[in-house]
């Protein structure tokens, strides 16, 4: 996807993929600061990545997560790109200002990582958007609802969907197999299904939320979004989001949505 945009851009530069495990990223990362590098980093180093950093934006700073960094005048910067990442695929899925100030959007949210905090962060800045999450552990529905004031905690994964106009999944279940993160018959007759989860084939939960009759869509978008972000940063040009489409093997939303 990168690639593709690197090239349409004319632009002289490469990007690969490395598999890091834990206990060797501060070594890679101090590689990367030496070759003057840009580039993202995904899960599970997102958090861990934001110390490593000698400093990081507002956006990376409220999630507590970096998923983008570059190089400016010899100090390592980290970003969070998958807010406007989520924003932008949510936004190509449901209307998100509500149909009316006296109906705000009811978002339930699965998980309390790096990508759940994204999803809080762009969720306060639409309308009176409220938001329900749910996480196995207590500790960190605590946690996370401290952060995000409008955020409260659901006593079971069936109550934090009910009712629901967009559920969002922001754990990794359903990556490898085809594993669901949430009980398909507790979604709302009119609830729109977000899995950031990302495959071949799509997600099972997108497959079976769609067979429901419910709009659902994968975490595709949200992966070309925050790409094209980083993109932006690192290069200060917008990139060619079709190439980056066609890189992926799929159509832009809006092209779907145009048939």
């Amino acid at each position: 996807m990168q690639g593709a945009a690197l090239r349409a851009a004319g632009i002289d530069a490469t990007y690969v993929a490395r598999d890091v495990l834990p206990d060797a990223l501060a070594a890679t990362v101090a590689e990367l600061r030496a070759q003057n590098c840009a580039g993202n980093v995904t899960i599970p180093h997102k958090q861990t990545m934001t110390a490593l950093c000698d400093r990081v934006t507002d956006a990376a700073s409220a999630a507590g997560a970096v998923n983008t960094f570059w190089m400016e005048d010899g100090a390592l910067v980290g970003d969070n790109t998958d807010i406007a990442g989520f924003d932008a695929a949510a936004r190509s899925l449901i209307d998100v200002t509500g149909s009316e100030p006296a109906a705000p959007l009811h978002v339930a949210l699965i998980g309390a990582g790096g990508a759940a905090a994204a999803v809080a962060i762009a969720t306060r800045s639409w309308h009176d958007a409220r938001l329900t999450m749910w996480t196995r552990r207590p500790d960190a529905a605590t946690e996370f609802t401290q952060r995000f004031a409008h955020a409260r905690a659901a006593e079971s994964l069936r109550s934090a969907v009910r009712d629901a106009d967009l559920v969002v999944n922001a754990t990794p279940i359903g990556l490898h197999d085809d594993a669901l993160p949430l009980p398909v018959d507790a979604l709302g007759a009119n609830a729109a299904v977000l899995d950031l989860v990302y495959r071949a084939g799509e997600t099972a939960l997108v497959r079976a939320a769609r067979a429901r009759g419910l709009r659902a869509s994968d975490g595709m978008a949200m992966l070309v979004e925050q790409g094209a972000a980083a993109f932006a940063r690192w290069f200060g040009v917008e990139p060619d989001r079709s190439v980056m489409w066609e890189a992926l093997g799929r159509r832009a939303p809006e092209e779907e949505r145009a048939e």
